[in-house]
Formats: C-alpha cells, sequence, structure tokens
C-alpha cells in the first residue's frame, strides 16, 4: 500500500515553531516532487511550499515567504516543513502531497491524511 503519512502537527503559541514531518511507504517518491498544502475550516485547500521534481527548485506561497522552509530526505522518502514565525492565520490542516514529473499537484494520487496546526494569539 503506498501512503503518506505526515506528523508534527500541534498546538503552539503565535511567534512560535513546528517542524512537519511527510514519510511515504510503499514506493520510492525520489523521482516525483513534493509539496505542502493547507486548508481551514471553511476555505479552499492552498498551496503553501514545494519542491520541484527535478529536485532542483523550491517554491513558496507569499504568505509564508521567508517564515517556512521545506526540505527533502531523499534516503528516507520524506519531506518536511520547518514554520518559523508563526501566525493565527496558519492554523489549518497541512497536507503532503507527491506528484510525479508533470502532473499537477492536485491530479496526483498521492496525498496524505494530514495534520492540524493550531497557532493561538
Amino acid at each position: 500500500q503506498v501512503q503518506l503519512v505526515e506528523s508534527g502537527g500541534g498546538l503552539v503559541s503565535a511567534g512560535g515553531s513546528l517542524r512537519l514531518s511527510c514519510v511515504g511507504s510503499g514506493r520510492s517518491f525520489s523521482s516525483y516532487g513534493m509539496a505542502w498544502f493547507r486548508q481551514a475550516p471553511g476555505k479552499e485547500r492552498e498551496f503553501v511550499a514545494a519542491f520541484s521534481w527535478t529536485g532542483g527548485h523550491t517554491f513558496y506561497a507569499d504568505s509564508v515567504e521567508g517564515r517556512f522552509t521545506i526540505s527533502r530526505d531523499y534516503g528516507k522518502n520524506a519531506a518536511y516543513l520547518l514554520m518559523n514565525s508563526l501566525k493565527p492565520e496558519d492554523t489549518a490542516k497541512y497536507f503532503c502531497v507527491a506528484a510525479p514529473p508533470e502532473t499537477s499537484w492536485y491530479d496526483s494520487d498521492y496525498w496524505g491524511q494530514g495534520t492540524q496546526v493550531t497557532v493561538s494569539s
């Protein structure tokens, strides 16, 4: 069974930090792009950060640029999201996704179940 499992979410005060992890199993995602999305209650799922399938580029939403950092560990089949200077508006469920080359994130079959991040003011 191929799956992505996120962990590391929790409750943190504004200004704090969290590190989310996403570990894949059932297949190697080394040739895939990996990304993080988030969804707050009543809102659509939105892009947060991505690591290109070429491995050479990272991309961030404007709202998290300079505060969040995406990274990968190919040996562990994992991706991470380090979130610093957290704000209450970062509160959401965070999802990991892996997509094969030239496949949009939304068309990928590989989404995790999500991990909740709550930032208190």
